[in-house]
């Protein structure tokens, strides 16, 4: 079976520390929190996934329809408690937010 991705146009680059003390698993489950109860209830919400560098640092990928949308939804995670809670096991100021737009 072939499933189709909607149109890709934008994306959220976030990469980050933990705040010590919190364990990956803990972030696994708080980032599939917010794909379950924020993420995929958004319109023009595509994919979201998490990776772990090899110096322990992490990046938070969100896939949406557009530049615009991928900003929109980030701007909902601060007031989401989902979204909150996640932002809670990062490292204070240790994130870097970036957001693109696809131009092939």
């Amino acid at each position: 079976m072939t499933t189709t991705l909607p149109p890709i146009g934008g994306l959220e680059f976030a990469s980050f520390q933990l705040r010590p003390g919190v364990s990956e698993h803990t972030l696994r489950q708080a980032a599939l929190a917010v794909e379950q109860h924020l993420l995929h209830h958004q319109p023009g919400f595509v994919s979201h996934t998490l990776w772990r560098g090899d110096d322990d640092s992490y990046v938070d990928l969100v896939l949406a329809d557009s530049r615009e949308r991928a900003v929109a939804l980030c701007q909902l995670w601060p007031d989401d408690p989902h979204g909150a809670h996640f932002l809670s096991l990062l490292a204070p100021g240790s994130a870097l937010l970036a957001f693109y737009q696809r131009v092939a």
